[in-house]
C-alpha cells in the first residue's frame, strides 16, 4: 500500500508567506500599527516611553497569572517590537501579523476582558482594535508597497 503524501516544496511555502495583493490599503495599517507595536514593545523590553522594562512588566505579568512573568514579558515585548518593525518595513508581514494577533488575544483575555469593553476602565477595546488590525494584515499581506511584494514578484 502506498501513501500519497502532499508535500509542499519550500519555495511554495515561501511564496505563500510573502504573497500579497496589489493594494495600497495595507500600508496605512502597517505604518500606524507598526509604530504602535514598536512603541509598546520598547516599553516592555527597554523601559522606553515611560514603560517598566522587562523587570517591571514581568512582575505585572506574574500578578495577572502570566508566569513566568519575565519570560512572558520578553516574549510579548519581542513580538510587539520586532513584529512592529516587520510591519513598518513590510517584510514577513503575515508571520508578524500572526504573532501580533496572538499576543493581542492573550492581552484581551488575560488582562483586559474582566474590566469590560471600554479603555478608560482598563477594558479590551484598544487590544481588540490592534487584534483586528493584525488579522487584517494576516489576510491581506503587506500590499503593494512592501518588501514582501518585491520578493514575491521576484520568486514568480
Amino acid at each position: 500500500m502506498t501513501t500519497n503524501l502532499n508535500i509542499t516544496s519550500p519555495v511554495s511555502i515561501v511564496q505563500r508567506v510573502l504573497s500579497t495583493d496589489d493594494s495600497l490599503a495595507p500600508l496605512a495599517l502597517r505604518l500606524a500599527g507598526g509604530a504602535i507595536f514598536v512603541a509598546h514593545g520598547a516599553q516592555k523590553l527597554f523601559g522606553a516611553f515611560g514603560g517598566y522594562g522587562l523587570e517591571g512588566t514581568g512582575q505585572f505579568f506574574d500578578s495577572v497569572g502570566l508566569s513566568p512573568g519575565y519570560l512572558m514579558a520578553l516574549l510579548a515585548g519581542a513580538a510587539e517590537f520586532f513584529g512592529g518593525l516587520a510591519l513598518i518595513i513590510g517584510l514577513l508581514v503575515r508571520p508578524a501579523a500572526a504573532a501580533l494577533a496572538f499576543a493581542m488575544l492573550i492581552a484581551i483575555f488575560a488582562v483586559h476582558f474582566s474590566k469590560g469593553f471600554f479603555l478608560d476602565k482598563g477594558g479590551y477595546e484598544y487590544a481588540l482594535a490592534l487584534f483586528a488590525l493584525s488579522v487584517s494584515l494576516l489576510a491581506s499581506g503587506g500590499g503593494r508597497v512592501s518588501v514582501d511584494r518585491v520578493l514575491s514578484t521576484k520568486s514568480e
